[in-house]
C-alpha cells in the first residue's frame, strides 16, 4: 500500500475566479453577497435529473463523464447557486477500486460482504488514479462549462467509508464498527489508513483535473463521542486533508450530528466547518473560538414549510452567520428528494438579497 506522501501534488492551471463569492467566503472574506449552495443539489428533487437518469443505475451515472457533468450543471442553471458540487457518491472510489458495492434504491450503499477481520481488511484493493479517470474527465468537462462558478469536489471520510464496509450497509447504531474500533484498535487503524489512501487518491484526481474546493463528508461521525473521534478518526481525516493542502483550495469538513465534534473536525485541518441544523450557527462559531468560517445550516425538512416560516429561518441563519469570519449558506444535510425545486430557487434569491 503506497504512502500518502507518495501521491505527488499536481498543480494544474486552475481557473482564476476572483469574483466568486463562495471562494471569498471560504477564505474568510466578506463577499458582496452571502454565497449559497446545497448538499445534494444535483439529484432527485430535479425533474430534469430524473429524466436523464431514467433506466441508468446510480453508480453507472457516476462513471459517465458527460452524464455526471450534465447532472452537476443542472442545479447551477436552475437555481443560480454560487457553487457546483460534483455529482458522485462516497462509495464511488470503493467501486472503482474493485470493492463489491452497489447502491440499492431506498436503502443506500450495500456491500457484497462486510469487512470485519484481518483477512478482509488486507484484501481490500488499492485505488489507482486511472480507476477514477472517468470522474476526472467529468471534472475537466465541468471546468470548461461552469464559467465563473466554482466546482466542489468531494470524498467520504475514512470513518464513514469504514462504517459502510464493516456494517455491510447503512446502520443506525454502527455497532459492528464501534465494536471493532475498541476491540481491535490496531486493525481499525490499519483499515482507516487504507481508506485514507482511497479518499486522498480520489481527491487528488478531482483537484488535478481542476476542482476549486473539496468537501470531506464524514456523514456518520456524529455517532461518536469526542474522545473516540479524536483517538480513532481524527488522525485519518487529518491525513486526507493534509494530503490536499498543497493545492491551496478551501477544504470543507462536514458531518451529521457533529455539534459536539466541531472543534475536533476543525482541528483535523478544515478551512471551513460544516454545521448541521442541530446547533445554531452563532453557537457553533462560539464553540469554534469566534474566528471560524462556517457552512450551513437550514434544516432540510423546513423546505416543506410555508414560505413565511422558511423565510424567517433563512433570515435567522444569515444573521447568525454574520458572527463568523465567513459564512456559506447551505442546508444542515442534503436536499430531500421530494422537495419542490422552485422553493430552492426562492431560497437562493432570498439569501442573495440579504
Amino acid at each position: 500500500m503506497p504512502e500518502l506522501s507518495s501521491l505527488s501534488v499536481v498543480s494544474p492551471v486552475r481557473r482564476a475566479l476572483p469574483g466568486a463569492p463562495f471562494l471569498a467566503a471560504a477564505r474568510g472574506e466578506r463577499p458582496a453577497r452571502v454565497p449559497v449552495w446545497f448538499m445534494r443539489q444535483a439529484g432527485r428533487s430535479l425533474p430534469e435529473y430524473r429524466a436523464l437518469r431514467e433506466g441508468v443505475p446510480m453508480l453507472d451515472a457516476c462513471f459517465d463523464p458527460e452524464m455526471l457533468a450534465e447532472i452537476t450543471l443542472q442545479p447551477v442553471r436552475r437555481h443560480g447557486v454560487d457553487a457546483a458540487v460534483l455529482f458522485s457518491d462516497i462509495v464511488v472510489p470503493l467501486r472503482a477500486a474493485g470493492v463489491d458495492v452497489d447502491i440499492v434504491p431506498g436503502t443506500g450503499p450495500v456491500m457484497g460482504r462486510p469487512v470485519r477481520d484481518v483477512a478482509a481488511v488486507r484484501a481490500l484493493p488499492v485505488l489507482e488514479p486511472e480507476q477514477v479517470a472517468k470522474v476526472a474527465e467529468g471534472v475537466g468537462l465541468l471546468v470548461e462549462r461552469l464559467g465563473e462558478t466554482p466546482l466542489i469536489g468531494f470524498a467520504g471520510a475514512p470513518f464513514t467509508l469504514a462504517s459502510y464496509l464493516i456494517e455491510g450497509g447503512p446502520s443506525r447504531n454502527h455497532e459492528h464498527t464501534k465494536a471493532l474500533m475498541h476491540s481491535e484498535p490496531k486493525l481499525w487503524h490499519e483499515l482507516a489508513a487504507r481508506l485514507a489512501d482511497v479518499a486522498a487518491t480520489f481527491l487528488h484526481a478531482q483537484l488535478a483535473a481542476g476542482a476549486d474546493a473539496i468537501q470531506l463528508f464524514d456523514s456518520w461521525a456524529g455517532a461518536l463521542s469526542e474522545r473516540d473521534y479524536r483517538e480513532f478518526v481524527l488522525p485519518h481525516s487529518a491525513r486526507v486533508l493534509e494530503e490536499v493542502a498543497g493545492y491551496g483550495v478551501p477544504r470543507i469538513h462536514f458531518g451529521v450530528g457533529t455539534g459536539e465534534l466541531l472543534v475536533a473536525m476543525r482541528d483535523a485541518g478544515a478551512d471551513v466547518v460544516g454545521v448541521d441544523w442541530r446547533v445554531p450557527l452563532d453557537e457553533a462559531v462560539r464553540r469554534l473560538g469566534g474566528e471560524a468560517v462556517v457552512q450551513g445550516n437550514l434544516d432540510p425538512a423546513l423546505l416543506h414549510a410555508s414560505w413565511p416560516v422558511l423565510e424567517a429561518e433563512v433570515r435567522r441563519i444569515v444573521e447568525e452567520g454574520r458572527m463568523a469570519r465567513g459564512h456559506i449558506f447551505n442546508l444542515g444535510h442534503g436536499v430531500l428528494p421530494n422537495v419542490d425545486p422552485d422553493v430552492l430557487t426562492r431560497v437562493v434569491q432570498l439569501v442573495h438579497s440579504l
